[in-house]
Order: C-alpha cells, then structure tokens, then sequence
C-alpha cells in the first residue's frame, strides 16, 4: 500500500527545481518540446543508478568511503562546468523549425543522464528517503522499495516533462530577440556554476 504521505513528500522533492529540472528547462526553451522531453527522460534515467544503489546497498558503501564520495562529486561538478561553459559561449539563435536544430536525442538524453548520475548525494538521499516508507511488518522490504522507486521515477519523468513544455510555450515570445536569448544562456549558465559551487562545497 502507498501511503499518501509518501506521494505528497516525492511530488515535493520533484518540484523543486534542481539542476535536472534546470537542464530540462534548457531543452524546451532552447530546442523545442522534442528535447524537452529528451531531456526528461535522461534526468530520469540518471536517478536509476542511484535508486539500484540504496536498494542493493551500495549507497552506504559510498557513505562510508570518504575519498569515493568526494571523486565522484568533484567529477559531477566539473559536468556542471563544462555545461556552463557551453551555454555561456553559444551563439544566442534559435529557430522554431526543429530539424534545423539537428537535434541529437541521445546527446541531450546522455547529458541529463549525466547530469543526475555524477551526483553522490542523490543515492544518499535516496538511502535516507525510501526506507522511511518501507512498512515495519513488510516481508518483502526490497520488493516494496522497487516499487516506491518506480512511483517516483514515474512523478520526475511526468512532471520534468511539465517544466520542459511549459518551457517551449515560452520560446514564442523570446526567439526573435538574440539578445534576450544570450541573457538567458548567460542566466542558466551562472546557474550551474552555482549549483556547481554548491554541490563542490557540500561535504555530505
């Protein structure tokens, strides 16, 4: 049995917006609904890893070794940079036919996955969140938390589509202004620098 507050408390954590939602915003007001949903899907696959890490345990593995925590992050958060870097220097055109765009999906699936597998903390707060709704009495404790894990893959992928779409319908109002569309590369670029920086200064 679901609980309510266990629907309630993943639709919370998946709203805020954090660097997957960032990155699907990205997709939809840069390149369309297409990579919006791209996008999506490979921040979502990029917490599987993560999910299969604190089911099978490997999470506090993590948790214990200091030195593995600490390679995998500063690896996350030079992603991070690098994605900055390439949002701040691209040329600020978009167009609204998207096959002149020569989307890549598995380019933009693989660096949402990215985005969300370099992250160490997401399998510590999956170690920390799933049991909590795991029943005392279960018999089936890995079962149940297969499931609780697939429900909340289930709401990121639904609602990362959202934030992407709503994305898209904005394009309209900003593709025939490059010097808008630089400021807003130049914003979401700043903004993985300091989600970056946050992420380089997190111990746990």
């Amino acid at each position: 049995m679901i609980s309510n507050e266990f629907i309630l408390t993943s639709l919370i954590v998946v709203l805020i917006p954090g660097t997957g939602v960032i990155y699907t915003i990205s997709m939809g007001l840069f390149h369309g609904w297409k990579a919006s949903i791209y996008g999506a899907i490979g921040c979502t696959t990029g917490i599987i890893p993560h999910l299969l890490a604190t089911i099978l345990g490997l999470a506090t593995l993590l948790h214990m070794s200091s030195i593995a925590f600490q390679i995998v992050k500063f690896i996350g958060v030079a992603y991070l940079l690098y994605l900055a870097w390439s949002m701040w220097k691209d040329t600020g055109t978009l167009a609204l036919d998207e096959k002149e765009n020569k989307l890549n999906a598995w380019s933009i699936i693989t660096k949402g996955f990215l985005i969300n597998i370099l992250n160490p903390k997401l399998s510590l707060f999956f170690l920390a969140f799933l049991p909590q709704f795991v029943p005392i009495q279960s018999q089936t404790p890995t079962l149940n938390m297969f499931i609780l894990s697939g429900i909340f893959m289930g709401m990121t992928l639904f609602v990362f589509i959202l934030y992407g779409l709503f994305a898209n319908s904005m394009r309209i109002h900003i593709i025939n202004s490059p010097r808008i569309i630089k400021k807003i590369q130049q914003t979401f670029a700043v903004i993985f620098v300091m989600l970056g920086v946050k992420l380089a200064m997190s111990e746990r």
